[in-house]
């Protein structure tokens, strides 16, 4: 058997070891959490239980910030390097950043239990950790001689947002403005996880098709990595103006975009293999997401309230949670030595995912009971975590052991 030791080397042996176990910790906390409140305020267990801040803004925090910063991190400290042929992130800043992190989201949930006087040095923590991850990232970046730094570009730039509208977060819950948290909570969604998961999925989606798809033709257009977080941008900005019905002029064509991309990376042609399907699957999502937007911006202007924060869910579960899934499957599964191809088992997670996203539609159905709303929440949730727990139980262990062929890293 291993000794503790020995198990630290192996895990710390590379970013996506630390940070996707993060990653995965945090989707099981941050969903047992908002499950306790859902229940609080729907299942009628308990009275509501008195959060030190807000259980929605809360919830935002968890969600944008302390699950997906885990596996962006993770996943272009390994690629990063990749796609720039630049030098690999070093031990003595992935590690650091990564215990920063963690213990700043651990201590998140402490003073969200116990005091609010707790949440500055959670703040320190965090975005020292994240600060130093992004730190590592850019010097990378600066240093690769690559010719082509387009997709690294945006997610840099990005990743720099993201960072100050965590900031703007912890400086609205402490202070108790509401701009500076309805600035993070806008513009994490628009500002930092579109425009990375979209140049990701733009880098990522036709190379990975290209090496499995049959005379597979790579469809990867400059316009679109222009268009789209350029749209997002745009439509951030009119929400947070509280311009909400012209969101359209800035969703229907990214949703036109995103389809275009969904026909022309191949959907239908990769559906025969999961572990690539998982991610084909997951982009379709992102116009269903802008066109939903779309139709509910139009329907604001005629004057009528639809969809609530459906198109957000499809958006943020349906698209960027369903790309966390297949991307780490595949990431894991390349960097332990093992083979590229996602079992029945893994699959049958993934589309059972898939209801996570339809649930929480299904729960903002315009004139849906106050109670019948409350439980498919806590179903959605319950799904999540059940997908989710089984996936750690499963995959975790490949974090804190070696290779299977035997290979660093």
């Amino acid at each position: 058997m291993k000794n503790n030791s020995g198990i630290w080397r192996t895990f710390a042996a590379a970013p996506h070891r630390m940070f996707f176990l993060g990653g995965i910790v945090q989707s099981v906390l941050v969903m047992a959490w908002w499950l306790v409140d859902l229940a609080g305020r729907y299942g009628g267990l308990y009275a509501p239980i008195m959060w030190s801040v807000s259980p929605p803004d809360a919830h935002a925090f968890l969600m944008v910030y302390g699950f997906f910063s885990f596996f962006i991190l993770g996943f272009l400290m390994t690629t990063y390097p990749r796609w720039m042929n630049g030098d690999e992130v070093e031990r003595r800043h992935y590690v650091p950043a990564f215990l920063l992190l963690a213990a700043g989201t651990l201590l998140f949930y402490v003073a969200l239990l116990c005091t609010k006087l707790l949440l500055p040095l959670a703040a320190l923590l965090f975005l020292a950790g994240w600060g130093i991850a992004l730190a590592a990232l850019l010097r990378v970046y600066i240093r690769a001689q690559h010719p082509d730094k387009r997709h690294a570009r945006i997610t840099s730039i990005v990743l720099t947002l993201g960072w100050i509208l965590a900031a703007c977060w912890f400086v609205g819950a402490l202070g108790g403005m509401a701009f500076p948290l309805a600035m993070a909570k806008n513009g994490g969604v628009w500002l930092f996880l579109f425009p990375v998961f979209f140049a990701v999925s733009h880098r990522m989606i036709p190379f990975f098709s290209s090496n499995i798809i049959p005379d597979y033709r790579i469809v990867r257009p400059d316009w679109a990595l222009l268009l789209v977080p350029l749209g997002g941008l745009l439509h951030g900005t009119l929400e947070l103006s509280g311009l909400d019905a012209w969101l359209w002029l800035a969703d229907l064509p990214m949703a036109a975009a995103a389809f275009y991309l969904t026909l022309g990376w191949g959907l239908r042609a990769s559906l025969g293999t999961p572990l690539l399907a998982m991610l084909h699957i997951g982009f379709a999502w992102l116009g269903i997401a802008l066109l939903l937007y779309a139709i509910q911006s139009l329907s604001l202007l005629a004057g009528y309230v639809i969809l609530g924060k459906a198109p957000l869910h499809v958006l943020t579960v349906g698209y960027f949670t369903s790309m966390v899934l297949g991307m780490i499957t595949r990431v894991t599964l390349g960097h332990s030595g093992r083979p590229l191809a996602a079992d029945k088992f893994t699959w049958a997670i993934f589309l059972v995912f898939q209801a996570v996203a339809v649930l929480r539609v299904a729960a903002d159905v315009p004139g849906i009971e106050f109670m019948l709303r409350g439980q498919l929440y806590q179903c959605a949730a319950l799904i999540w975590l059940a997908c989710f727990g089984i996936w750690a139980y499963r995959y975790a262990p490949i974090y804190w052991n070696p290779r299977s062929d035997g290979g660093p890293g």
